[in-house]
This record gives C-alpha cells, structure tokens and sequence, in this order.
C-alpha cells in the first residue's frame, strides 16, 4: 500500500473534511450558546453588560474548540463516510481495488491536519484568549484594572509558607507585575516549630525575588520563651516563587498551557504538594492526538456495513454513541486514577487502546 495520496483520498477525505467541520461548527454553537445564558446572571454587577459577555464568551471560543473537537471528530466521520456508503460510493472504491486499511487511512490522514491544528490552538491560543476573558470579566464586573484578584492566598516554598490578604496582579508598560497585601511568612525550623515570622504591608515580585515593604520580623529562639524583632522599611524574599505559580493555583488546570501545567507540577512536587489535579489535565493534553485517531478508527468499521441504511439518525445515533460511550469510559479511568493514586499516564493510554482494539476486532470480522 503506497503512503502518497491519490485522488481518491483526497476525495474521501474532503468528505469526511466538510462533515467534521459542519458538526463542530453546530455544537460549538450550541456550547457557545449555553455559555452566554450562563453569562446573563452577572449582567449589571459592575459595569459588566452584554456585550461584553458576548466578547467574554467569544474569548472562550478557542478553549471550547479544542474541548469538543474529538466528539464532533467521529460524529463528523461517521456522518461522511455514511454518506458515501449510502451513495453505494464506498461500494464503488472497493470494488477498485481500495482495501479497508486504505479508506480508513485516508479519513485518519485527513482528521490528523484538524488534530494538528487543535493541538497547537490548545497550547497557544486558547489559553491565552481564556486569560483575556477572565481578566475582561474581572475587569468589568470590579471597576478596575486588576489582572487578577487574590484573597486569602496561601502557597508554599521549601521550609517557607506565605499567605496574603489580597492582591492584584497588573500590566504595567507591557509588563506583568503582581503585588501582594498584608503578607506574612513563616518559616519552619528542621524540627518542624516556627523558626521566624516575618509581616509586609506588601510584597512585590521583582527580578526573581519578592520585595517586601514595611518589614516587621520576628525571630523565635530555641531558649523558651525567647525571641528578638526587627523592623526594616524594605527587605527582600529570594525566592523561586514567582507570580505564574500563584497564578495557577487559583486557575484552573483546564486553562492553562502546557508549559504552565508542567511548571505548576514541578512546583507542587519540589513543595511536597499535591499535584493530581494538573497531572490531570497536562497528561490528558499529552493523550488528546491518540484519543481522536482511536475514537474515530473505532467507529469507522460501521461504515462498510450497519451504515449503508438507516440514513442521517442512525449516523447520528451512533456518532454520539461513541462519543458519549469514549468520554465516560475516559472519565471513569481519570477518576480512578486520581482516587487510587494510579499513573495517570496509564489511565490516559487505556480507553484509546480499547478503542483501538475494538476497531481491529470489527475489521477483523467484517474482513472474514
């Protein structure tokens, strides 16, 4: 079997192409939909309106893209390769000579551009446009020119932990600056007691540490009943905790970039923190090509057969069977894995295995 493309498939795949594209296009407009009426109960807080909710929704466009796009993928296929099985065309390239391996080769080449593209959008694009959006809402609903509000901010760095009142984060001269009010750090001593406690009126991260201002620091000793104070009116924190650590803790994982996924993770791990949550979400970016190949291969053996009647409903029925019947099975092995502590790299590869396998098996008998 010859890899380079020939006319038929390009024709199998425009197909195929034109069916995934109208698919997602409507449930896209459906989730876009959905999004906006969940926007309507903020209306009037602030001066959020509607058409900055529409901006806002229209910001989580890309997210949500990339979300739906492996549904909207098989019930596309199965909805075009029914329709050339249908029109008894899929009759006419078997009978050229055109094995099952190579039509499904041709659909799974054209799904692999869209995929491409999905990936791509999900590290570059579509975090950033969620980040417009919350910072646009947030912006809106409090009246000011805060990136982002903190309250009652803890976090953690070695032996030190840190917590906030509140904070803004902001853009000034292109530049992101986040500043922390009401600060305290404690920091522990090897034996686990309160080594020294340290209160700023404020903390401003800058140049890989944090400025403190309006210093007060109290040292405990290890005498009883001991302790000496100072006061400085500037101090620094040298710290490997920067502002995109903060910022992903009260982000959810579903929002960030890869890049940021893998950092939190490593900040998480070097603090003895639990990290499941983003372990989550980063390998299940990791996963996301193999889950769209393998939930359509899966679904295409239907087309040689069960397909060929039934029309439009019965394509539809199915599509969303698989699609429904993949992300619980996903869903299932995800949960498990976060509950027993399993490797979610494992749990991820599973349910794209099985789809593979009951693809193999269906071609199997529909080829004896």
């Amino acid at each position: 079997m010859t890899l380079r493309p020939r006319l038929h498939d390009l024709y199998v795949g425009r197909v195929v192409l034109a069916s995934v594209l109208l698919t997602w296009a409507v449930l896209l407009g459906f989730d876009l939909m959905m999004a906006l009426s969940g926007q309507l109960g903020d209306l009037g807080k602030g001066s959020y309106d509607f058409p900055t909710a529409l901006a806002v929704v229209a910001y989580s466009a890309p997210r949500r893209a990339y979300t739906i796009f492996p549904y909207a993928a098989v019930i596309g296929s199965l909805m075009g390769l029914g329709q050339l099985a249908s029109t008894s065309e899929l009759t006419a390239l078997r009978a050229l000579g055109l094995s099952r391996r190579r039509l499904s080769a041709s659909v799974a080449a054209a799904l692999a551009i869209l995929t491409t593209l999905m990936v791509i959008n999900g590290e570059t694009l579509a975090p950033w446009a969620q980040l417009q959006a919350d910072q646009l809402k947030l912006a809106a609903k409090t009246n000011n020119v805060a990136m982002a509000r903190y309250q009652g901010l803890w976090a953690r760095e070695g032996d030190t932990f840190l917590n906030a009142v509140d904070g803004e984060e902001r853009v000034i001269d292109g530049r992101r600056t986040l500043e922390l009010r009401d600060v305290r750090l404690y920091r522990l001593a090897p034996d686990g007691g309160l080594q020294s406690l340290t209160r700023a009126a404020s903390a401003e991260y800058d140049r890989g540490g944090w400025r403190l201002r309006d210093v007060r620091r109290i040292v405990f000793s290890f005498a009883p009943g001991r302790a000496s104070e100072e006061r400085l009116a500037e101090d620094r924190w040298e710290s490997q905790l920067d502002p995109n650590a903060l910022a992903a803790g009260v982000t959810r994982p579903r929002n960030l970039s890869g890049a940021d996924l893998r950092a939190s993770i490593d900040y998480r791990h070097r603090n003895k923190l639990d990290a499941r949550e983003y372990e989550d979400t980063y390998w299940s970016r990791w996963f996301y090509p193999l889950n769209v190949l393998a939930l359509c291969l899966a679904a295409i053996p239907f087309a040689f057969g069960s397909l060929r009647s039934g029309g439009m409903g019965k394509r539809l029925f199915l599509g969303i069977l698989f699609a429904l019947g993949f992300m619980l099975l996903q869903m299932l092995f995800g949960r498990m894995a976060g509950a027993t502590r399993f490797d979610y790299r494992i749990a991820y590869a599973l349910p794209p295995i099985l789809m593979l396998l009951i693809s193999w098996l269906l071609f199997r008998r529909k080829s004896g």
